[in-house]
C-alpha cells in the first residue's frame, strides 16, 4: 500500500516522514492553502523554496539504504506554465490536479512534459498525474470515467470548500460505485484512530491512502510519533 503524507514543507519534517518509510511527500502549490509552498524572493529574483521541499533523502540507518519519497506537487485550477515551472523546480515525480482541471489540460500537460522532443528528450519523461475527486455522493464518483485515458491515479477526497486538509472524512462506502480501471488513492480525514477501519476497507482498485491534517501539530508540520504509530498498526 502506497503511504502519502501531504501538505509537507519543512526539511527535517520530510526527513524524519521519509525516515518512517511514507513513498509519497506530497506538497501543496495553493496559494490559498495554509500548507501553500511558495516562492520565495532574493537578490537574484524570484526562486523556488527549496530549503524543505527539496530536502535531502533521510540518510541511511543500520545498514538500509537512503529513503527518498517521491515528490507530488498539488495543484487546484493553476496555469499551465505555473504547473511547468514547478515540475522543474521541484523535481517532481507526481501531478496531482485538485480543481477543475479538464482532460484535454492534462492531456496538453502530458504532451509538453513527458513527450520527446526532436532530439529524443523530455521535460520529465516519468511524471505520473493524478486526479482528485471531491467526493459527496455516488454521482460524484462517476466524475472518473472522463479521466479515464489521460491520468494513472485516482484519489478520492471528501468534498469541501477549500481544498487540501479538511480533516473531514466522506462515506467510504460510496466508493462501491468506482468500477474503473484505475488504482486509487483514500483521502479525506484519514486520523491517527483510523488504521483499523483502514484495514478493514477493501476495493480491487485501492492503492494506497493519503495522509495530511490529522497528523498535524501546525500546518505543514507532522506529528512524527503519530505517524509512526499509525503505520505501525497499519
Amino acid at each position: 500500500m502506497i503511504v502519502k503524507v501531504c501538505g509537507m514543507r519543512e526539511a527535517d519534517n520530510i526527513r524524519a516522514v521519509e525516515a518512517l518509510g511514507a513513498d509519497w511527500i506530497g506538497m501543496i502549490f495553493h496559494p490559498e492553502s495554509p500548507r501553500f509552498v511558495q516562492m520565495v524572493p532574493t537578490h537574484a529574483g524570484i526562486i523556488p523554496d527549496r530549503a524543505g521541499v527539496q530536502a535531502d533523502a533521510a540518510p541511511a540507518t543500520a545498514g538500509q539504504p537512503r529513503q527518498r519519497a517521491k515528490r507530488v506537487g498539488v495543484f487546484v485550477d493553476d496555469m499551465a506554465q505555473n504547473i511547468i515551472t514547478r515540475v522543474v523546480n521541484y523535481e517532481l515525480d507526481f501531478v496531482q490536479l485538485h480543481g477543475h482541471e479538464s482532460p484535454t489540460l492534462i492531456r496538453n500537460l502530458r504532451r509538453t512534459l513527458c513527450a520527446a522532443d526532436g532530439q529524443g528528450r523530455a521535460i520529465a519523461p516519468g511524471l505520473g498525474f493524478i486526479k482528485a475527486i471531491s467526493v459527496a455522493s455516488r454521482d460524484d464518483v462517476r466524475q472518473w470515467e472522463q479521466y479515464a485515458d489521460c491520468v494513472d491515479y485516482l484519489l478520492f477526497d471528501t468534498r469541501s470548500p477549500l481544498p487540501g486538509g479538511s480533516g473531514e472524512q466522506f462515506d467510504w462506502s460510496l466508493l462501491e460505485a468506482y468500477d474503473g480501471p484505475l488504482p486509487f488513492l483514500l483521502s479525506g480525514g484519514i486520523g491517527p484512530g483510523d488504521a483499523e477501519r483502514v484495514r478493514q476497507f477493501r476495493h480491487p482498485r485501492l492503492a494506497g491512502i493519503d495522509l495530511n491534517s490529522r497528523f498535524e501539530t501546525a500546518p505543514a508540520v507532522k506529528d512524527v510519533e503519530l505517524l509512526r504509530a499509525f503505520l505501525a498498526a497499519l
